[in-house]
């Protein structure tokens, strides 16, 4: 009877042992534990006591409760690459990543079944409905607008109902077809070709401007072009060469002549170092100051006769003789200071 005794002690000590170790749940820091009693979380619509555990030592009813622990920790989970057409008809493939966190425990084992699961696919098909809604210029550049865009899609449907929270939505990769990425090079390199031309042109423009200044400093002042014709033989010289060649400007040889010309062509001079604009000005001026001067002869007959050649027309009998301002008139008779009869006249020759 001993013997029996002790075994049947012993079969309830082990039994004890049994029911305790499945009655004590550790719940660890991360998680949150939901009690099931009799399977049940809520009662009458509300939570029943008890039926989330927090951190910490906790003790269930064997066979009559259940305990499911959900990590509260933030998943990380990525997106399978979807392929789409963007708005303006372009075919890409786009994955992204999904940061998420469970708010709510209970919703998120009640409601759903594998919420993990349920997000990927809520992720996947938003992803899509994004991509037709951009278009190629936003998934590459405004990539900041189409994580906003894709969480917010996101976070309405899963933070409601089933108690997660999306955290954060990042698209990792734009994969274009292989023609558009070819594409895309030419236009980068001719945006950059005609940017290289374009500052290269205003290069050229601008020491254009600056040399037809050079040049003209220089027209006024001749020795300039020898002193810097000096100066360019000293750079070529410093080379060490052993032949040097100098050409020899046509300017000099303009310089020589102007300086054998002597008085009579410094007016020359001075109006070659007048600028083209002040030459057109000054012929304009000239050209309107003798088309408004008047002409001195009125008629054939005002001409007075030419000593030698035209004989004097009668007029009424009598000959007509020279008028008495031929001299004014340019056209006189000859006198012992001017004996061919050419006299001087003050007004200009006709044009």
């Amino acid at each position: 009877m001993e013997a029996v005794a002790l075994v049947i002690l012993l079969i309830i000590i082990v039994g004890g042992l049994i029911v305790l170790s499945s009655s004590i749940r550790i719940v660890q820091q991360f998680e949150n534990g939901i009690v099931f009693r009799f399977g049940q979380v809520q009662r009458d619509g509300q939570l029943r006591p008890g039926a989330v555990r927090r951190p910490g030592l906790t003790v269930i009813l064997p066979i009559i409760e259940r305990m499911q622990k959900v990590s509260q920790q933030t998943i990380t989970m990525g997106v399978p690459a979807q392929d789409g057409i963007t708005q303006d008809n372009v075919s890409v493939r786009v994955d992204a990543v999904v940061y998420f966190r469970v708010v709510d425990p209970v919703k998120a084992i009640v409601n759903v079944h594998n919420y993990g699961y349920a997000v990927s696919q809520v992720a996947q098909t938003s992803l899509r409905s994004v991509i037709g809604q951009a278009d190629m210029q936003e998934l590459l550049g405004e990539r900041e607008k189409i994580n906003m865009r894709l969480r917010a899609i996101i976070d309405e449907i899963t933070e409601g109902p089933w108690g997660i929270l999306i955290e954060r939505v990042e698209i990792k990769d734009v994969s274009l077809p292989e023609g558009m990425k070819r594409s895309m090079a030419r236009q980068a390199e001719a945006e950059r070709e005609r940017r290289a031309r374009i500052i290269t042109a205003d290069g050229e423009f601008q020491a254009s401007k600056r040399l037809a200044a050079a040049a003209e400093i220089m027209s006024q002042d001749p020795a300039a072009l020898q002193l810097r014709l000096l100066q360019t033989v000293v750079e070529v010289s410093a080379e060490k060469n052993s032949t040097l060649v100098m050409p020899l400007p046509v300017e000099i040889l303009r310089f020589f002549e102007r300086a054998a010309g002597g008085a009579g062509r410094s007016q020359e001079g001075e109006e070659s170092k007048l600028d083209l604009g002040a030459r057109l000005a000054k012929a304009e001026e000239e050209l309107a100051k003798a088309a408004e001067q008047p002409s001195t002869l009125e008629s054939a007959e005002d001409v007075p006769p030419v000593i030698g050649l035209d004989e004097p027309k009668p007029h009424g009998g009598t000959a007509v003789s020279a008028p008495q301002d031929d001299q004014q008139r340019g056209i006189a008779g000859g006198t012992p200071e001017n004996p061919d009869g050419r006299g001087k006249s003050n007004q200009p020759p006709p044009n």
